[in-house]
């Protein structure tokens, strides 16, 4: 199967001080939250497939979390109404690529699979921690939904060797930090020599360090956001994948000392 890639990398975590300091987050203009960028028919594409394919591995929802849910799919729509290339209606999207997407706010995350690139996980504060109530989760790098499901960040991140309790503290805290008016993300990079963007790994599988050079780079653009009346927390991640030789000489050049300082992700 052909890969699904992006032609050029628009960020640089490895090299922008200012993104490869944990925690690494940026103020997040709204109107820049939803991106589509080259690959944007080939992802789609893929999402529908794994969405019907394999539903019940990339899509989870507890029954408390539809309100918020659905939540996040009134603000994505609010967004995509003045995004270039979506014409929303009152039942149904048409995306850039030309597919028509039917809105079913009793399938919330369903829809959303099917309307943007970014992958969608709703944190909710639950006796003082944030904890993982649903997702739309396609296109995951080395960790599976099921294991992340209904754990709070401390679980998500307990087989990350440099998540200890004072890393575990400062993201506790940036997440109780979030606005609605003042929406952040960050970015992360790794390396890899398949280019699948479902890519799941289960927490005790044998994980091997990629050498470099890799055959490719993916990083996560990860946006954080405050929902006005659930007060959940979105958390999107839009994935780019790109082939190590269409890196600029910049990136190039300044990316192999990052190789083995790889950072944890929330």
């Amino acid at each position: 199967m052909k890969p699904v890639l992006q032609s050029r990398l628009p960020i640089s975590p490895w090299a922008d001080p200012q993104l490869s300091r944990l925690p690494g987050v940026q103020p997040l203009d709204p109107e820049e939250w939803l991106i589509v960028d080259d690959a944007f028919a080939g992802q789609m594409a893929e999402r529908g497939r794994l969405l019907n394919e394999r539903r019940n591995d990339v899509l989870k929802l507890n029954k408390g979390a539809i309100p918020a849910a659905q939540e996040t799919l009134s603000l994505v729509l609010n967004n995509l109404e003045k995004a270039s290339g979506y014409k929303v209606g009152s039942e149904q999207v048409l995306r850039p690529d030309g597919k028509s997407v039917r809105i079913d706010m009793n399938d919330p995350f369903g829809t959303l699979g099917h309307l943007v690139q970014e992958d969608i996980c709703i944190m909710q504060d639950i006796a003082g921690e944030h904890v993982l109530t649903g997702a739309i989760l396609c296109f995951p790098a080395s960790w599976t939904l099921a294991e992340k499901f209904m754990r709070p960040l401390i679980g998500i991140h307990e087989v990350v060797k440099p998540y200890d309790e004072n890393i575990a503290r400062r993201v506790q805290r940036l997440f109780d930090a979030i606005r609605t008016d003042r929406p952040m993300w960050r970015a992360n990079a790794h390396f890899y020599n398949d280019p699948a963007l479902y890519s799941p790994q289960l927490e005790n599988a044998l994980r091997t360090r990629v050498q470099h050079p890799a055959l490719f780079v993916r990083s996560e653009r990860q946006s954080m956001i405050r929902l006005a009346k659930s007060n959940a927390v979105i958390f999107s991640i839009h994935t780019y994948i790109v082939r190590q030789q269409d890196l600029t000489q910049e990136q190039a050049a300044s990316i192999g000392s990052y190789l083995p300082n790889q950072k944890m992700d929330f």
